[in-house]
C-alpha cells in the first residue's frame, strides 16, 4: 500500500508503550501511525512515524480531529494516571464512531516483605506521608508536586524528568532524571539521602519498579497511590501489552476496510 492509502491510527502516547506501539505500526505497510504527545516534557523520547504535539482541547475537538484526519482507530497508550485524557479519548471515539484500543500496563503487585500503604489519591498521600517518615522520595512526576506544598514537616527528594511548577514543598531537593533506574542505583539513592519513606503512584511497568525493590530491601514503607478508574464500554478494547495493542489495531483497521 502507498502511504496515502494506509489507514491512519492515532496513538495517544508519551509513554514507553506508546513509543513501542508507534514503532511497531510504523514498520508495517498496512497502517499509518500518528502519535500525539501532550508536549509537557521538554525531552520526549524519539517516536517513529508522524508526530503531533499539544492537546486537542477536549473530547469534541478530538472527535473532530479524528474525523478530519480519517483516523480509523485510536490507541490510548497514555500514563495510567492520565485519567482526563483517557476519558476524553473514550468520549471522542464514541462520537467519531471509531474503535479505541486502551493499552493498560498491569499495576504493581507487592512481593513478600513489601510494606505498602494505600492512598486513594495524591491528596490522601499528602495527608498520610508525615505519619510514615521525615525524609521522603517523592516519585510522582512533575505535574502534581504542588499537592505536597503544604507538608512542612517532611523533607522531599523530588524526582522528575522536568522541573515541577511551584508551589513546592518548603523542604526539598530536586533531582532531574529519566528511568529506567537500576536496583543498585535506587538502593544507593535511598541510602545517600537517608530516605525513610517512598511516595509513588501505581504506575506499573519495569522502568521505575526498582525503587520498590530497594525500599523492600531497606525495610522502608511505600505510600502507594491507587490508579484512577479507566473508561470502559462499547467500542473499547482493553489490552495489557504492546503486542496485543498492535494485533488489535491491525484487526480492527482491516475489518473496517473490508
Amino acid at each position: 500500500m502507498s502511504g496515502v492509502s494506509r489507514p491512519a491510527v492515532l496513538v495517544l502516547g508519551g509513554t514507553t508503550e506508546g513509543r513501542e506501539v508507534a514503532a511497531a505500526l510504523a514498520a508495517r505497510d498496512d497502517v499509518r501511525p500518528i502519535t500525539s504527545l501532550a508536549g509537557r516534557l521538554s525531552r520526549p523520547g524519539a517516536v517513529a512515524g508522524a508526530v503531533r504535539t499539544g492537546g486537542f482541547g477536549g473530547a469534541d475537538e478530538l472527535a473532530r480531529w479524528i474525523a478530519e484526519h480519517e483516523v480509523r482507530a485510536v490507541v490510548d497508550a497514555t500514563h495510567p494516571f492520565a485519567a482526563g485524557i483517557s476519558a476524553n479519548a473514550a468520549r471522542a471515539c464514541v462520537a467519531a464512531d471509531v474503535p479505541l484500543v486502551a493499552l493498560r500496563r498491569p499495576g504493581w503487585k507487592p512481593a513478600p516483605g513489601d510494606d505498602w500503604r494505600p492512598a486513594t489519591d495524591l491528596d490522601d498521600a499528602a495527608a498520610l506521608v508525615s505519619g510514615l517518615g521525615r525524609r521522603a522520595l517523592l516519585a510522582i512526576g512533575r505535574q502534581e508536586v504542588a499537592t505536597f506544598a503544604g507538608v512542612d514537616d517532611v523533607w522531599f527528594l523530588l524526582r522528575a524528568i522536568d522541573p515541577p511548577d511551584p508551589p513546592l514543598p518548603p523542604h526539598h531537593e530536586l533531582l532531574l532524571a529519566r528511568g529506567p533506574f537500576a536496583l543498585d542505583d535506587e538502593r544507593a539513592l535511598l541510602r545517600e539521602h537517608a530516605i525513610d519513606v517512598v511516595v509513588t503512584k501505581d504506575s506499573g511497568g519495569d522502568a521505575t519498579r526498582a525503587k520498590l525493590d530497594a525500599a523492600r530491601e531497606l525495610g522502608l514503607p511505600v505510600l502507594m497511590v491507587r490508579r484512577p478508574s479507566a473508561p470502559e464500554g462499547p467500542g473499547i478494547t482493553t489490552v495489557a501489552s504492546t503486542d496485543a495493542a498492535v494485533e488489535t489495531v491491525v484487526a480492527v483497521t482491516a475489518s473496517g476496510s473490508a
